[in-house]
């Protein structure tokens, strides 16, 4: 049972009604207690007004003459809720106006005149508050009894307040008590409705741990903390659902790029083993094929292994190059590859960046190759570097055909070629512009495609020229053996 409490008090519905509470208790008893002390300090106060006033009125008429006044005018002058009690010149209580003034008042206010004194606690005599006038001269007639007055006591009853004080108290007490009770209810009501949106995350994100990976948090459009909330997860939902089917696609690609190889190489062997292969010509031809399609493997597993370090973020080299030096080295190595093709350079004589020199050389290879590959025999390449305050910029402009906007979207697809029949008569495995792209990445920079289908294609690469810092962590991805 204890453990049950526990839990229930873990629930966010729990701790919020708890704090909620308490702020509403410490408000509650804080404003209570203040007012308690306010209403005492403002009875205090009136009290001591009183009789401030009635001190004065007093002494007005003390100041006129005769100084001779009747016991009823000085009840007057004093206020019927105040009474007085009258000393006469030898210190003792001789008369009584009004309410009763216990005599022990006398004694507590003989050594403090005209001072208001507070009396509490004392033996036989109620809380009151009390002020000593002393009043030589003036004589008091009370039913025709003349007093020699030499002063006059003042009191006036607090006791009175007091209960006042405690039956506030009292009701504060049940107002605060009652308004917890309400507000513990509403509370609970409130956040039952509130938390309702969490209840039905929480529903959906247990539907998809069974597997109906389709499902989805519900977002009700608002720009509420649980819509927010929802989104958000939503989103990353997306992400590792998009992960999962690039994995699956990659594995899929992979697959099929190794099969055909593989197949074809079955297959010259299966011709060796039937004994058709007899004629030294014939088994050096399936020699040639074994090891070309041998060569294909070897280059796919070398470019998918680059890819998986890359994507694993492992830092490359970081040297100091000359790029318009690597562009020149590539673009004589293209026209040895197409002697027929036009192919011009336009560098400055020095760019300086700071990178991996042969991945970066791998790069322009790749970009300049698919440039000669995919454009007409006799179409132009025209390689150029140029360089701003803070980048190094590399241009490959061909005037092929160009691409459609459809294939310009998917050009750093990993595996993905503008020819759907995967014919490997264009060569390439769809590899080339994802590792361009991740090359570049891990560089700090950027790679665009510009296609027009009437001016060709441009594609554009950015480098920072500082030093380049250290390439972010990133997940590792799951790559296929």
């Amino acid at each position: 049972m204890p453990r049950i409490r526990l839990r229930r008090l873990a629930t966010i519905r729990a701790r919020i009604l708890t704090g909620v509470l308490l702020l509403l208790i410490v408000g509650l008893v804080g404003n209570s207690v203040a007012s308690v002390f306010t209403l005492r300090s403002h009875l205090d106060e009136r009290a001591e007004s009183t009789l401030r006033d009635a001190r004065d009125r007093i002494h007005r008429r003390l100041a006129e003459a005769p100084a001779d006044i009747d016991g009823a005018q000085l009840a007057t002058l004093a206020a019927p809720s105040i009474g007085v009690m009258v000393i006469d010149s030898e210190g003792h209580v001789t008369q009584q106006i009004a309410f009763g003034v216990p005599e022990p008042v006398n004694t507590v206010t003989a050594e403090r005149p005209d001072q208001v004194l507070h009396i509490t606690d004392h033996p036989g005599v109620p809380d009151l508050i009390a002020l000593r006038i002393p009043t030589p001269g003036l004589t008091i007639t009370v039913a025709d009894r003349k007093i020699e007055a030499s002063a006059i006591v003042l009191a006036l009853r607090t006791d009175l307040d007091r209960v006042t004080v405690t039956d506030f108290i009292s009701r504060q007490a049940s107002i605060v008590g009652t308004t917890l009770v309400l507000a513990a209810v509403l509370g609970l009501a409130v956040l039952k409705y509130g938390l309702r949106p969490l209840g039905r995350m929480a529903d959906a994100a247990d539907a998809l741990a069974s597997g109906a990976r389709e499902e989805r948090l519900p977002v009700r459009g608002g720009h509420s903390e649980t819509d927010r909330l929802a989104a958000a997860v939503n989103n990353a939902f997306d992400v590792q659902a998009r992960a999962e089917s690039n994995i699956r696609s990659f594995a899929a690609d992979a697959s099929h790029e190794l099969r055909t190889p593989l197949a074809t190489i079955s297959g010259w062997l299966d011709l060796y083993h039937q004994g058709v292969l007899r004629d030294p010509a014939a088994l050096d031809r399936a020699m040639e094929r074994v090891d070309a399609e041998a060569g294909r493997m070897r280059a796919l597993v070398e470019e998918l292994s680059l890819l998986a370090r890359l994507d694993a973020g492992r830092p490359l080299s970081s040297d100091r190059l000359d790029l318009s030096a690597l562009a020149a080295d590539v673009v004589d190595d293209a026209r040895v590859v197409a002697p027929d093709r036009s192919i011009t350079l336009d560098v400055p004589p020095s760019v300086q960046v700071v990178g991996d020199g042969p991945r970066l050389q791998q790069v322009l290879h790749n970009v300049v190759g698919n440039a000669i590959q995919h454009t007409a025999p006799g179409a132009p390449v025209r390689v150029s570097v140029t360089m701003t305050s803070d980048e190094a910029l590399v241009s490959v402009s061909d005037a092929g055909p160009g691409m459609p906007a459809a294939d310009l979207a998917r050009v750093f697809d990993r595996f993905w070629r503008a020819d759907a029949s995967r014919n490997q008569a264009q060569g390439g495995s769809g590899l080339g512009l994802p590792i361009v792209q991740a090359v570049i990445h891990a560089h700090r920079g950027t790679v665009g495609i510009d296609s027009d289908p009437a001016a060709g294609t441009t594609v554009t690469v950015r480098l920072p020229r500082g030093p380049r810092a250290a390439p972010a962590r990133q997940k590792s991805k799951q790559v296929p053996d």
